[in-house]
């Protein structure tokens, strides 16, 4: 596991899509990120997760300290993070009464609370924690709509809620997304694109982007 970036208190890391962040239960699952990567580098710690279905840039602190500073930093949301996903239909036109900022962000307010029993399904519920997502329209095809998405809080499964609770799911999704939808992708068409932070220890200005290639338009995962 080669980092995209490392230095005496941190690591920026790529991680695939189908795997896992940390372990799961059972012996089948504890093949994940933060393993491989503690295999080489014994002291990383976990500091924030993607789901497994998820791709990209996720970051690991080196030690107790490097991982509290950068804990703090995403609790006080300092650190910025924005994603790429293609989603079905085209969200610009059924959210259009909602009035766009002057760079084409919208909202999306909506509290998220576990399905318990249907869990690990999560859903918009007024009992849900308060989640905010921001996204925009990259690009527009016949039938689906790549967009950059930028979550305000961290709720688990917060911007693939937040996409379907508009009508929008996100495609090759296996728990937001019908199955047609589903089917439109051999994986979760959603990839953490960006990530911009200051260093904990030294406060220099740190950005990392891995882009994709991806289409609104079939064949929408370009490999």
């Amino acid at each position: 596991m080669t980092p995209i970036h490392e230095d005496e208190h941190l690591l920026v890391l790529e991680k695939s899509s189908g795997l896992l962040s940390v372990p799961g239960r059972g012996p089948d699952k504890q093949d994940c990120l933060s393993k491989r990567v503690q295999d080489v580098y014994p002291e990383a710690l976990i500091v924030h997760r993607l789901d497994q279905d998820t791709s990209g840039l996720l970051l690991m602190a080196r030690g107790i300290e490097a991982q509290r500073r950068l804990s703090r930093l995403f609790e006080t949301r300092q650190v910025k993070k924005r994603y790429v996903a293609v989603v079905a239909g085209h969200p610009a036109q059924t959210q259009a009464a909602q009035a766009a900022d002057e760079e084409g962000w919208r909202t999306i307010d909506g509290p998220i609370l576990l399905d318990w029993e249907r869990r690990p399904i999560h859903i918009i519920h007024p009992d849900g924690k308060a989640s905010r997502s921001r996204w925009r329209v990259l690009d527009t095809g016949e039938t689906a709509t790549l967009i950059e998405l930028e979550p305000v809080t961290g709720r688990t499964h917060q911007l693939r809620v937040h996409m379907q609770s508009i009508g929008h799911p996100m495609l090759g999704d296996s728990l937001y997304a019908p199955p047609n939808i589903k089917a439109l992708s051999p994986r979760l068409m959603l990839h953490a694109q960006e990530l911009a932070f200051a260093h904990p220890f030294t406060e220099a200005e740190m950005a990392f982007k891995i882009p994709t290639a991806w289409s609104a338009s079939a064949p929408y995962l370009v490999i």
